[in-house]
């Protein structure tokens, strides 16, 4: 979400100036109007986000999920204990292990002490803290209950992390065995093969598919390599500007949903995140519409983000939550009578919860057996190249000794 500056005016002539995070110029607008000042001046912000060399520490000193969780949780507790904000955040910057987030609390400090607010410092680094933050805290400040902000903060961090950790977990073992399978077949090629390769030139023996696929690919791997490396690097970026498209994030997006088991763990894990953290905006008193519009950045597919965007424009004009969310097909009938009921009873947020946790019970399931159902298919993968390499190498070999017998 695009980030504005402003300066506006209160009712008592005092001028005030900060970052809003807002889709348009006029949603700024609305957003001080509501809060009492008079706009003066909304312009495009110009960040000045603390880049990976801006501390000269590069990428080795990148902040962590986990340091964002132990901010948010200290924080949380320093402000309960009554310690004032401003020595709160100089505790921090002390305590953290990340001297690139420890510059970054000390910038947020000084532009505390300018007179800027919390949310507003901390909208200057949005490659830190997400529109999902910065709204939450801005909503914490107005009402009064930053701490209580800040451990439902803490606690979105934690669930990402978790959910995180076990896909790297689960997908570990069958990446490990594919890197494996890649490197023993390039090294048997590359090695191998000529030395047998040799030996074939030198009888009379016609050769067999398999042997001649090797003896080609060998050649074609010392021949060619600077090409090939050259063609792999120019489709793997080839790869990444498209995605970097419109249509091609929705067709990477579209094919991840598509993808047989793996696809089913990305949308429970979706459906999952955007429960949980619509119910916590719902609860935290933010706006229906202002949460669809933070949640649909945050989901990390297209495909679904396009969905709560659909939804969002329904609720603008009035139509509820449940009935459009049936309407775009992409939530599961669960969840739109859950939401149904939430809506019907005034309990959203609490039936939002049950959607996540439910969800998040039967993503912990998939992935617990995500190894044990890609077992066979790597298996059969490891099988079919073993049982192809032997062949392309050994039966020459048995022809020689057949063609020497005879």
């Amino acid at each position: 979400m695009p980030n504005y500056t402003y300066r506006g005016r209160t009712k008592s002539g005092e001028i005030v100036s900060g970052v809003i995070d807002a889709p348009t110029a006029e949603a700024v607008a609305e957003q001080l109007f509501s809060k009492g000042h008079i706009p003066i001046k909304i312009e495009a912000g110009i960040h000045d986000d603390v880049s990976p060399t801006s501390t000269g520490l590069g990428i080795f000193d990148r902040i962590k999920t986990e340091d964002l969780i132990v901010f948010s949780r200290q924080l949380a507790t320093l402000i309960t204990a009554g310690v004032s904000f401003i020595k709160s955040l100089d505790t921090l910057a002390e305590q953290t292990r990340s001297r690139r987030l420890k510059r970054i609390i000390e910038d947020i400090r000084k532009d505390i002490e300018g007179g800027n607010s919390f949310s507003d410092a901390l909208s200057k680094f949005p490659a830190v803290f997400s529109p999902l933050y910065v709204s939450m805290i801005r909503v914490g400040e107005e009402a009064g209950v930053l701490d209580d902000i800040l451990e439902r903060l803490a606690s979105l961090l934690e669930h990402d992390a978790a959910t995180h950790a076990r896909i790297k977990a689960a997908t570990r073992y069958p990446l490990i065995v594919v890197i494996s399978i890649t490197i023993a077949f390039f090294v048997l090629t590359t090695f191998v093969v000529p030395k047998f390769a040799a030996l074939y030139q030198s009888s009379k023996v016609e050769l067999p598919l398999p042997t001649r696929m090797l003896i080609f690919t060998n050649k074609a791997i010392r021949g060619y390599w600077p090409i090939i490396i050259g063609a792999v690097a120019g489709l793997v970026f080839g790869i990444k500007g498209y995605i970097k498209t419109p249509s091609g994030r929705w067709n990477l997006d579209k094919m991840k949903l598509g993808i047989p088991i793996i696809g089913a763990v990305v949308e429970k894990t979706v459906m999952s995140r955007f429960a949980r953290i619509f119910s916590t905006l719902y609860k935290s008193g933010i706006p229906i519409l202002h949460a669809l519009e933070i949640v649909s950045g945050t989901l990390g597919n297209v495909i679904i983000a396009r969905a709560v965007g659909v939804i969002k424009e329904s609720v603008r004009e009035g139509k509820g939550i449940a009935q459009p969310m049936a309407n775009t097909k992409v939530f599961p009938p669960m969840v739109t009578q859950m939401v149904a009921v939430g809506e019907e009873t005034g309990a959203l947020d609490n039936m939002l919860t049950k959607v996540s946790d439910y969800y998040d019970l039967e993503v912990e399931y998939s992935i617990k057996n995500l190894s044990t159902t890609l077992e066979p298919l790597l298996l059969v993968l490891l099988a079919g190249m073993i049982l192809f390499l032997a062949l392309g190498i050994f039966l020459p070999i048995w022809d020689m000794i057949r063609v020497m017998r005879g």
